[in-house]
């Protein structure tokens, strides 16, 4: 379980990083981004988020794995 605020950093991070490259790289990028939108839809539904999970497993600071 993380702390809400972890999740929208790296949420946030990644969409701001995914529309750079999107933007000055290589279009495709964008899918990334819809990913990460997609991602956190689906959790607001069904309170499971993969990247909690991760950060909970690798031992992230204010994370712990369930």
């Amino acid at each position: 379980m993380c702390n809400e605020n972890i999740i929208r950093r790296f949420a946030g991070f990644f969409i701001i990083a995914s529309v750079a490259l999107g933007y000055f790289v290589h279009p495709g990028w964008f899918v990334f981004t819809a990913f990460v939108g997609a991602n956190l839809f689906q959790s607001s539904y069904t309170a499971f988020c993969p990247l909690e999970r991760i950060l909970g497993r690798v031992g992230f600071p204010g994370c712990s794995s369930r």
